[in-house]
């Protein structure tokens, strides 16, 4: 029995699969954004802020996971405390459906031509990352914010579409009894969900 525990153990302990799925450094070769992963590395590694861990992990993220915001969201989420400063590891959009935009303090990666002009023209001001490490080193006086991940209309398909209680959108043109010909849409076609 000891031998069939060791044996076991030995089996157990294989390595050659092991594989750590988180970045380090970011995909892009993007030299500005190399010189922020830099900066929030200093940053992230000399204090002791969660903050700037966060920041420096985000930087990391491919453009999926740093989904853009628009101003109604963040005006919406900042209702509570507006004089903060908003930052956000990503885009900036302007939202044609806020028609009054208060004054804000904005940090973030890009701003679309139409929400930094609002932004601007309410009084208030968009900062970058440098100028954010200068004002705000341990983000004192931030509230970090992100977009919406399963927004993009490609997570409307994930799943099985046909299958009872699913509402995965299936990709098709149109639904008509003339398009429904895959399988699990018609008894002839395998089964009919």
């Amino acid at each position: 029995k000891q031998w069939y525990q060791r044996r076991v153990a030995i089996t157990a302990g294989n390595h050659k699969h092991d594989r750590k799925v988180h970045r380090t450094e970011p995909k892009s070769q993007n030299v500005y954004l190399r010189l922020l992963v830099k900066l929030y590395r200093f940053l992230a590694r000399r204090t002791d802020s969660k903050f700037n861990k966060v920041v420096l992990r985000r930087l990391f993220m491919s453009r999926q996971n740093r989904p853009a915001l628009s101003l109604a969201m963040m005006v919406r989420k900042t209702r509570s405390n507006p004089d903060r400063v908003v930052v956000v590891v990503g885009t900036v959009t302007d939202d044609k459906r806020l028609f009054v935009v208060p004054k804000l303090k904005v940090c973030a990666l890009r701003f679309t031509e139409g929400a930094r002009s609002r932004i601007v023209k309410a009084g208030g001001s968009c900062i970058t990352f440098e100028q954010l490490a200068v004002e705000a080193p341990l983000g004192q006086n931030t509230v970090l914010l992100q977009g919406r991940r399963n927004a993009r209309e490609t997570n409307r398909h994930f799943g099985a579409p046909g299958v009872p209680n699913s509402h995965a959108k299936p990709f098709v043109r149109e639904k008509s009894r003339n398009h429904a010909m895959a399988r699990g849409c018609r008894k002839s076609r395998a089964y009919k969900a």
